[in-house]
């Protein structure tokens, strides 16, 4: 009997967000996530017009850069993303993910993202279409999927997200394109693997990591379940 190749395994990536941190203890929760299992940091950037609330600016995002020693990916929930581009590249930004909804000339964005070294990536809002992509999905190194309403954590998750990720990971393969896929907003134990299994590769965890008691052993959870 011929000996069975084990399967490769999918290492999906956990990126806790850093807007349901402590503020008060930034440091020791940055120090925490360095520790973890955890891939990458997720930073929200919000300006209180795009969507209903203000999250930090600059200074907070260069405070967690000296620190994090990890892939720094930052969410712009902002208007006019184009002008802060350069300012995200000098502040350590790995990958920089602005909303369709935001950009009017969105390719054009996503080329200065990358002239300026960055990991160019594109969120949409619950209600967009993952099919307004399809021109230009071999120029997107990453796709968020808001999977809750922009603005606010601790939301309940959108259950259409499962499907979305399905039409999306369809596209991406028509394509061959090497677009990753990430979730963002809800994301807990009870719907990780599902996510993983329907194509994602990236779930963005807030208030389940960082409220949890122990969120070292929750991350490392995430990690396994989601193999």
């Amino acid at each position: 009997m011929q000996p069975t190749t084990p399967l490769k395994m999918k290492n999906t990536l956990i990126a806790p967000s850093i807007l349901a941190a402590d503020f008060a203890n930034l440091q020791r929760d940055i120090e925490m996530i360095n520790q973890s299992e955890a891939d990458w940091f997720h930073i929200d950037i919000m300006d209180g017009v795009f969507v209903p609330n203000i999250s930090f600016g600059m200074p907070v995002l260069e405070a967690i850069t000296k620190h994090a020693k990890k892939t720094i990916d930052v969410h712009l929930m902002i208007i006019d993303p184009d002008r802060y581009i350069k300012t995200f590249a000098k502040l350590g930004s790995t990958n920089l993910t602005v909303h369709y909804e935001a950009c009017t000339h969105l390719h054009r964005t996503l080329q200065a993202i990358k002239v300026e070294g960055m990991k160019a990536g594109v969120a949409l809002n619950p209600h967009t279409p993952v099919s307004l992509l399809e021109d230009i999905i071999k120029d997107i190194d990453l796709v968020c999927l808001m999977s809750v309403n922009p603005g606010f954590g601790g939301q309940s998750f959108i259950e259409h997200t499962y499907t979305k990720v399905k039409q999306l990971k369809e596209i991406i393969l028509r394509y061959n394109a090497s677009t990753l896929i990430e979730i963002d907003g809800g994301v807990t134990n009870k719907n990780a693997q599902q996510l993983a299994e329907a194509g994602a590769d990236v779930l963005v965890a807030g208030n389940y990591v960082f409220k949890a008691q122990n969120p070292i052993e929750t991350i490392k959870d995430l990690k396994k379940i989601t193999q």
